[in-house]
């Protein structure tokens, strides 16, 4: 890994928000984000993230590459939960090892987010069909999570029947998902003379509002932990070796569908990253015997972090490196 990068993504104002977040809680202070204003910054981030991707397609070449990173990100949101399953089913039960597995086969948005940020200050670009397909990324891991808890626990198989086309239905309504489609196609729409009259707001205050949300993100991690560290280390290192494994894979990989850093760190940041938005809502629906305080913790105390601190950087060299 490039030294000179990971000290440079440690010292990232964004970064060391996270981290004071995490001190406040442990130093027990009463320091919060107040919850509307703190929903209010993620719908802006998606929007704003959603609506650059946008103006970026309007002016790509639909061709060949698109379709095929499509097929690409598709495939890996239905692979990674497979085998996660059978990892996990060895230690949890099959309600928790489904939940686990679903979370990481998805993506994480504010993960997304972040990436984003690094990919500027490294001055690197994506293509706007990224966001695309970060946002179809959400629903496959979560139907091979239900699928797989029907399949092994025969039990709920009549239960879950008739929950399914709801869980499908909300992954696609998902406010988050469906914000950033939203905000994608607006952005297509938009002409360059439209776009360039809220740019002040689409990009001039992002990174100060990206840091602000980080913060957030920070303190909530921080009351987790305790919870999280009380159910041994098999989740402590679930939630390390196999973000780390799918993020390296997808890296060196995703040369097959396309030569672009910076759509292949995308790739590789996707398939690292676990959701702790749509699939703890969706796993209410289907599998209310999950423990959230299970997974939840593991993808936002700890994958998260790990991810924004040490994977990104990592993956960024794997890249670069072929």
């Amino acid at each position: 890994m490039n030294l000179e990068l990971l000290l440079d993504n440690l010292t990232n104002p964004a970064l060391l928000f996270f981290l004071l977040g995490i001190i406040a809680t442990r130093l027990k202070s009463d320091l919060e984000i107040p919850p509307n204003s703190s929903k209010f910054i993620s719908l802006y981030l998606l929007f704003s993230i959603g609506f650059k991707g946008g103006q970026e397609l309007a002016h790509s070449n639909f061709n060949l590459e698109i379709i095929w990173s499509v097929l690409f990100g598709v495939l890996i949101a239905f692979v990674i939960p497979i085998y996660c399953f059978f990892i996990l089913k060895r230690k949890f039960s099959i309600e928790n090892s489904g939940a686990i597995a679903a979370a990481y086969g998805s993506v994480s948005a504010v993960t997304f987010v972040t990436a984003v940020a690094f990919l500027e200050i490294q001055k690197y670009s994506f293509s706007g069909h990224m966001v695309a397909i970060m946002a179809l990324m959400e629903a496959p891991a979560i139907i091979v999570g239900v699928i797989l808890m029907r399949l092994f626990h025969k039990k709920e198989s009549a239960a879950a029947t008739t929950k399914l086309s709801a869980v499908i239905r909300h992954s696609f309504t998902n406010g988050s998902v469906l914000l950033i489609l939203g905000s994608l196609i607006i952005g297509y729409l938009a002409s360059d003379q439209q776009a360039m009259g809220i740019k002040p707001f689409t990009t001039d205050i992002f990174k100060g509002f990206l840091a602000i949300f980080l913060l957030d993100m920070g303190i909530v991690s921080g009351k987790k932990l305790d919870i999280f560290f009380r159910s041994g280390w098999f989740p402590v290192i679930f939630a390390v070796v196999i973000p780390l494994m799918n993020g390296c894979i997808v890296a060196f990989l995703s040369q097959i569908v396309t030569h672009e850093i910076g759509n292949r760190f995308i790739f590789a940041i996707l398939a690292a990253s676990a959701s702790y938005i749509a699939v703890p809502a969706a796993m209410k629906i289907v599998a209310p015997r999950a423990n959230p305080g299970l997974f939840l913790p593991m993808a936002l105390a700890v994958t998260f972090p790990f991810n924004i601190t040490f994977g990104m950087p990592l993956y960024l060299s794997i890249i670069q490196c072929c």
